[in-house]
């Protein structure tokens, strides 16, 4: 097999990170949608992987078609993906999460009920989180339910502020509960499992949260791409990944791999 320095300029799959790679909210990161097409003319695939479990995946595609980013089902790996794959057909769920993670239950066949018990209880990305629903999850949990987290980011990415991420929410839960969490998304397991399925060929990862971006492309055996677009501010200090190559967004790090 031909080193990696050896192999056609087009080849393998770039695994790209949503939030603070591609948008900031409901906002565009600008160059980002020249970067990806940049990428498919000269070969490459584009799969976004995102920690994201709150938007269904019509509602991704929807969003990626308002930033200028053509794509298909196919092209998306997401966190409620990855945690509807730790479930059995037929078993039940207790659901503190938003419409994506709904979505990839009923696909897997899960059951999703409002009280214990439950086989599980899934927490993902949600701005509904409140006391009662605490209280109903926790119980839950105390009840048998496995606790399972789509993902720990602290936060969650905006034009104007960072706004607490899923891992604040499954932090509560198990805090109330005293459980450890179960955790699908990037870097854990169940999602590593998906990438590994959709894109055997990953060559890069790029992401703007070492310690899930980093930490993956660590677990595939490839090299990582910090952007300073998102959580990782321009001047940081160390990291929990060490990135092979930095840029200020998407579009510096595919000038740096295509040319200006």
């Amino acid at each position: 097999m031909p080193d990696d320095d050896e192999l056609p300029a087009a080849a393998g799959v770039w695994l790209v990170d949503l939030d603070g790679v591609v948008w900031l909210a409901d906002r565009p990161i600008a160059g980002s949608a020249g970067a990806v097409s940049r990428l498919r003319d000269a070969g490459r695939r584009v799969v976004f992987a995102t920690n994201n479990s709150a938007p269904t995946i019509d509602e991704l595609l929807d969003r990626l078609s308002r930033a200028g980013i053509d794509a298909v089902a196919d092209d998306l790996v997401t966190a409620a993906q990855a945690a509807a794959s730790m479930l059995e057909a037929g078993s039940s769920a207790l659901v503190c999460a938003e419409g994506g993670m709904l979505e990839a239950l009923a696909a897997r066949g899960v059951t999703v009920v409002t009280e214990g018990p439950a086989d599980a209880v899934v927490v993902g990305w949600t701005r509904r989180f409140d006391f009662e629903m605490l209280a109903t999850a926790a119980t839950a949990v105390r009840m048998g339910a496995r606790l399972i987290g789509t993902n720990e980011d602290p936060t969650h990415p905006t034009p104007d502020r960072l706004l607490p991420g899923s891992g604040a929410l499954i932090a509560a839960v198990a805090t109330a509960a005293q459980a450890a969490p179960e955790i699908a998304g990037k870097p854990h397991e169940p999602l590593v499992a998906l990438l590994q399925r959709r894109a055997p060929d990953a060559r890069l990862v790029v992401g703007d949260r070492p310690a899930t971006d980093g930490l993956l492309a660590r677990r595939l055996g490839v090299p990582f791409a910090l952007v300073l677009s998102g959580v990782t501010a321009v001047g940081h200090g160390a990291l929990e990944a060490v990135p092979d190559e930095e840029g200020i967004d998407l579009a510096a790090i595919v000038d740096r791999h295509l040319g200006p």
